[in-house]
């Protein structure tokens, strides 16, 4: 309504021998709706100077009567329109803006205390726009009545962080859940999510390889040999085929370790990063971390001689084993 307001204030004040049309009036008040070009404030304050008294008003009206019955102004939090009768005052839109921050601001407070300090979610870093500027100059004066009626320093820090809270709900900013107690992020990194792929991938090639070398010749196992040996010289028929796959599947092996290498290496990086940064922030958290639980059995410890009568089960009676041909050809090379 103040856009309106201002749109038809200025052309009947400033401009009275210019025609503007329905349409074009229409397109200047979207154009500053989208743009954001003014704050809360800044619309106010032109709103007074376009339109000073309620008789100029009036003539204001009399002068565009042809003005859409019901105009529409953009809500801020939720970028909705909101219908506005043209016969209502220039301020309505803005209460009811400023009513539905109140409300919001209540809710986020009232939250903020019944919830623990470790669950409150983590609040994003907000950009400093004209419009987000806007929302923190409209909620400060709010906050007098809940910080004059705070008893401690613990509920003074539940308002202000309730604050940010419904400044980050308003402007629709992207809020975690996971609370501040969860430590390290339990979601697996993407660089290990990209080993670990590679990894399973040669363990299939490697078992495909090994049945091929087997004896086994169906038409998907041939498929994925001739694939591993894509972009060489080698071919199935050749007569060193053999050796070739051997030496295929030592190779894959090796890149096995060294890819499980990397995740090690990487893995205990990340876990010195993270306890010299909470060296730095919380000692005591640090230590408590490096402390491992103590393991106990449950039930009496066995005896001595309980010990040796089991051991002496497994290891004293003689056992005949069958060998077959292979050890002869073992034996031999």
């Amino acid at each position: 309504m103040e856009v309106w307001r201002i749109g038809l204030g200025c052309i009947v004040f400033l401009e009275p021998s210019l025609t503007v049309s329905e349409q074009n009036l229409a397109d200047r008040v979207r154009y500053i709706l989208r743009s954001n070009i003014f704050d809360v404030a800044e619309l106010e304050r032109l709103c007074r100077e376009a339109v000073p008294s309620s008789d100029e008003n009036a003539t204001a009206e009399e002068a565009a009567p042809q003005i859409a019955e019901h105009p529409t102004n953009v809500n801020a939090d939720v970028n909705t329109p909101v219908v506005v009768d043209s016969n209502d005052d220039g301020t309505v839109a803005q209460e009811l803006e400023l009513e539905h921050m109140r409300s919001t601001l209540e809710e986020a407070i009232v939250e903020t205390r019944s919830t623990p300090l470790e669950n409150r979610p983590r609040l994003p870093r907000i950009a400093l726009s004209k419009r987000n500027r806007a929302v923190v100059r409209a909620l400060n004066p709010m906050l007098v009545t809940y910080l004059e009626a705070s008893r401690d320093l613990c509920e003074t820090d539940s308002i202000l962080f309730g604050a940010a809270l419904a400044v980050c709900r308003i402007i629709g900013a992207k809020l975690s859940t996971a609370g501040r107690a969860t430590g390290q992020s339990s979601v697996i990194p993407a660089w290990r999510i990209r080993i670990e792929e590679r990894i399973a991938k040669a363990r299939a090639l490697i078992g495909r390889l090994i049945c091929f070398r087997s004896g086994n010749n169906r038409p998907r196992i041939v498929r994925t040999v001739r694939m591993a040996f894509a972009g060489t010289n080698v071919s199935l028929s050749q007569p060193d085929i053999m050796q070739k796959l051997t030496e295929r599947i030592d190779d894959l092996k090796q890149r096995i370790a060294a890819w499980g290498k990397q995740i090690r290496r990487y893995t205990e990086r990340s876990t010195r990063f993270n306890q010299n940064r909470h060296f730095r922030s919380d000692q005591k958290r640090m230590y408590k971390s490096l402390e491992r639980p103590m393991v106990s059995g449950t039930g009496p410890a066995p005896n001595q001689a309980a010990t040796a009568a089991f051991w002496r089960g497994l290891w004293s009676e003689p056992i005949s084993h069958s060998e077959g041909p292979w050890t002869e050809v073992v034996a031999s090379q």
